[in-house]
């Protein structure tokens, strides 16, 4: 565990620096779990609304935070979590078949001014859209965040062999999408 994380948890602790250490918490990770989550997400809105219910449960479940890992990691599986099931919610609520909810996002990527207008990077995002949730965050994880396997794996609680084997399928497929655009 990183020493800034260390103090971070030593505040945290201590009844009358609680507060304090939670807002060193935020100020610290809230930016890279947004990133993490609007990746998966997409939208604005619906990442800010998903990095603040993260940080919500944090706080309530610090208490079980076993420093086996960074809070990073800690927080990053929480924020995963959420997204995954606001992801389903998502398509059970406004009854969205699959085909639904992929062309609904992909006229977002169209339309978005924040997405980069590079074509490569726009083909790239239609092609994520097409895999299932978890190989998109399988492949978020190896390719954009860059983590070891043994990482992802502490991060989603799945063995790095089903996690090299999605990053595999998920390789397979958007090689798939892009040779037909």
């Amino acid at each position: 565990m990183k020493n800034g994380d260390q103090e971070i948890l030593e505040l945290i602790q201590n009844p009358t620096t609680r507060e304090m250490g939670f807002r060193q918490l935020i100020l610290t990770y809230q930016k890279r779990v947004y990133h993490v989550i609007r990746r998966m997400v997409l939208i604005h809105e619906d990442a800010d609304d998903i990095t603040q219910n993260t940080f919500v449960k944090a706080h309530h479940h610090i208490h079980k935070f076993q420093e086996q890992s960074s809070l990073f990691t800690w927080l990053y599986r929480i924020a995963v979590n959420e997204s995954l099931s606001f992801l389903e919610k998502k398509k059970k609520r406004f009854f969205f078949s699959i085909e639904d909810h992929q062309e609904k996002m992909e006229s977002f990527i169209d339309q978005s001014c924040t997405m980069d207008g590079d074509e490569v990077q726009r083909l790239l995002q239609k092609a994520l859209l097409k895999l299932p949730d978890k190989q998109r965050l399988v492949f978020h994880l190896k390719y954009q965040d860059e983590l070891t396997y043994e990482e992802m794996s502490e991060i989603t609680g799945t063995s790095t062999g089903a996690l090299k084997a999605s990053y595999h399928h998920a390789v397979k497929k958007i090689e798939q999408y892009l040779a037909l655009e």
